[in-house]
C-alpha cells in the first residue's frame, strides 16, 4: 500500500484544483460573450510573468473549448490573459498545524531498565527542500465597440506540482469553468492536468533559500 502511494506521488498530479473568482457581465450586455469572435490584447509584462505569446497559445485552447473563436481581423471582444508562477517554502509546521511537505517515517524504540518496559515514537519527518508553487490565470474581456469589461475570471492554484505550462493550461479551462454564465462566487473547480497541445512544458523558477 505504502509503495502504491509512492507511486502515485512520484507521477504527480492527474488534476488541478482551483480557486476560481469571475465578474461577468449582466443581460443585455453578456450576448457579447456567446459565441464571440475575440483577438488577444496584450498589457506591459509583470515581473515575474511568462512572455505574452506563450501565455496566448496556453489560454486558446481553453477559449475554444468554451466557443470563442480567434479572429484578428473581424473580433468583437479583445482578452487579455495573465500568468504568474511563485514558489515558496512552506514553515516547517505548515498553515494547518501540522508538518508540511511530510516524509513518510516512522521510528520506534523499546528498553528494559529497572524492571520496567518502554516504548518510544519519532515525529515524521517533513523536507523543506520542497517548494510550493503558487500558480495563478487570468482572462480580461473587453467590448471592442463600448470598451467595456464583459469578463473578469481568475484561478489559483497553490501545490508542488511544476510544470507550469500545463498547470497554467488547466487553470485557463478553471478560469473559463460556466462561460459565459459563470456563478458569481469563488468556487473550487478541479480540471484535469493534461498537456497543453503545442506548448513545451517548462519548470517554473524557484528563489534562492
Amino acid at each position: 500500500m505504502i509503495a502504491a502511494a509512492l507511486a502515485a506521488c512520484a507521477s504527480g498530479p492527474r488534476a488541478v484544483d482551483a480557486d476560481v473568482r469571475t465578474h461577468a457581465a449582466q443581460p443585455p450586455g453578456a450576448a457579447v460573450l456567446q459565441g464571440a469572435h475575440y483577438r488577444f490584447e496584450r498589457a506591459p509584462a509583470a515581473a515575474g510573468q511568462p512572455a505574452p505569446e506563450r501565455l496566448e497559445a496556453l489560454a486558446q485552447p481553453a477559449l475554444a473549448r468554451a466557443g470563442l473563436v480567434r479572429d484578428d481581423a473581424a473580433p468583437r471582444i479583445s482578452v487579455q490573459v495573465g500568468g504568474v508562477v511563485n514558489a515558496y517554502w512552506r514553515d516547517a509546521w505548515g498553515p494547518w498545524g501540522g508538518p508540511s511537505n511530510a516524509r513518510i517515517a516512522l521510528g520506534l524504540g523499546y528498553g528494559w531498565r529497572g524492571g520496567g518496559f518502554g516504548l518510544g515514537y519519532g515525529w515524521p519527518m517533513w523536507d523543506p527542500d520542497i517548494p510550493v508553487y503558487v500558480t495563478e490565470a487570468s482572462l480580461l474581456m473587453r467590448d471592442l465597440k463600448t470598451g467595456q469589461i464583459v469578463y473578469d475570471t481568475r484561478a489559483r492554484h497553490d501545490g508542488t506540482a511544476h510544470d507550469t505550462d500545463n498547470v497554467l493550461a488547466a487553470l485557463f479551462a478553471a478560469a473559463l469553468e460556466g462561460y459565459p454564465q459563470p456563478a458569481q462566487t469563488v468556487r473550487r473547480v478541479g480540471v484535469p492536468l493534461l498537456p497543453p497541445a503545442g506548448a513545451a512544458s517548462a519548470p517554473a523558477s524557484v528563489p534562492a533559500r
